[in-house]
């Protein structure tokens, strides 16, 4: 009776297991996915990045208890994915896809002229944030796409809190010149 019961037992921690999961693939893979393409720039190699993501989540499994925070975790093995990938390519330039992420951002609901206008704004905007350097460029993405906050962006870059301020500060005063400029030049 005992071999049942254990047999229950483990079919059950399975269960569970899985079910934990496929939570955090629902919960956390759009996200993810938007943490992939705001450096990859190509809808492809982003879900194949968060598709690894998740296949080091399922090796790792055992140490998912551990994790205090799991969205700061998953970001931080996303960004470390994506970072492998860039190094490991190399042969195409980050600004690749911006015309097509400008195209997809406008809302809905606008009138046509509304949504040239948006997108026009946004296209400005998104080559500006294509303009600062790489470690600026990666605080502003995390912090106004992703909305984490010091602390996580921290955790995720492995990096001080400080730093962070520090390179969020400067990509601000950088986003407000560049958009100064532009505007003045039209």
């Amino acid at each position: 009776m005992e071999i049942a019961d254990k047999a229950e037992f483990d079919e059950a921690c399975q269960y569970a297991e899985e079910a934990a999961l496929a939570g955090l693939v629902s919960q956390y893979s759009g996200t993810l996915y938007r943490v992939a393409y705001s450096v990859l720039r190509n809808s492809a190699d982003a879900e194949d990045a968060v598709q690894e993501t998740f296949l080091r989540v399922l090796r790792h499994r055992e140490t998912l208890g551990e994790v205090r925070d799991q969205r700061v975790w998953l970001i931080r093995i996303v960004w470390n994915v994506v970072l492998d990938r860039k190094r490991r390519a190399k042969t195409r330039p980050e600004t690749d896809d911006v015309a097509e992420l400008a195209r997809v951002l406008p809302a809905g609901g606008l009138s046509a002229e509304e949504r040239a206008a948006a997108a026009q704004h946004h296209a400005l905007v998104l080559g500006c944030v294509e303009q600062l350097p790489a470690k600026e460029r990666q605080v502003l993405l995390l912090s106004a796409f992703e909305e984490l906050n010091s602390v996580e962006i921290a955790a995720v870059l492995d990096i001080t809190e400080s730093s962070v301020r520090s390179r969020l500060f400067r990509a601000r005063n950088l986003m407000a010149g560049l958009l100064n400029h532009s505007r003045s030049l039209r």
